[in-house]
């Protein structure tokens, strides 16, 4: 089955891994609804962009993450929605006993129960259409804990417990619900880390990327924007159509230790 002419909405988008996800199915023949909560005029070109060099229909919907109500008129404003990505997240680090209240209630809120709104709100017109395609972004972090990081760990491992209750309520059904579980991602924001980390520690910034920020990653290796959006093309084929309630770790063995 080809997947043009399907519709995919996803969520923080404006940049990373969901900008990269939205190109790459894009590119596929798939039309996309970005997503962020800014509503600025390069949000809006990204969409265009993605339109005139694919071929594709494209719009940019602003739709704050952390409230429930624009999570649902997200997809209500898409119109339809075949497949939906979960991407939108934040973080912050501290102690438990240090962590301000307000970051976990954002980290929750944007992290974990925005996927459950949208996602509630996206089954009906996917049963609609008798297709459909729920990938959630979750993380290496959504299956192993790390200290200091006590929402995004929470946060995460709420979405891969929601992503298998969906996939067990559609089991029945042509939908299937998946979370993909990266490790460090080699996005813009990781690369402006690099020499800051570099400095902190005084070493090299080769040193900060193996013995800093990959510590944990096997591999040493970062995953790519491109590769992740390889994995969610995969969920959304033909070939995929009995995966479902699984946890993909792209994590470069992360999670295997």
């Amino acid at each position: 089955m080809s997947l043009k002419g399907k519709t995919a909405v996803i969520t923080g988008s404006n940049s990373g891994i969901g900008l990269g996800v939205a190109r790459e199915l894009a590119k596929i023949g798939v039309n996309v609804v970005l997503n962020s909560y800014t509503d600025g005029e390069d949000d809006h070109k990204l969409a265009a962009d993605i339109a005139s060099e694919f071929g594709v229909t494209a719009r940019y919907i602003r739709a704050d993450m952390s409230k429930s109500g624009d999570c649902r008129a997200l997809i209500e404003k898409a119109g339809t929605c075949d497949i939906l990505i979960n991407n939108a997240g934040i973080q912050h680090v501290a102690p438990v006993q240090d962590f301000p209240i307000e970051k976990w209630d954002a980290i929750i809120a944007i992290n974990m129960s925005s996927a459950f709104h949208t996602t509630a709100a996206a089954l009906p017109v996917m049963r609609d259409a008798g297709w459909g395609r729920v990938i959630n972004i979750a993380s290496a972090h959504g299956l192993r804990a790390s200290p200091f990081k006590s929402a995004y760990v929470t946060a995460k491992h709420g979405v891969v417990g929601m992503t298998k209750v969906v996939a067990l309520e559609t089991a029945k059904e042509p939908i299937t619900a998946n979370a993909i579980c990266p490790g460090y991602v080699l996005t813009a924001m990781v690369e402006k880390q690099i020499p800051a980390t570099a400095k902190e520690y005084g070493i090299s910034e080769d040193e900060a990327i193996e013995k800093v920020i990959l510590a944990k990653q096997p591999s040493k290796e970062f995953v790519t924007v491109e590769q992740l959006a390889g994995i969610v093309t995969f969920l959304c084929s033909d070939a995929a159509s009995q995966i479902t309630g699984t946890t993909i770790a792209a994590d470069g063995g992360w999670t295997s230790q």
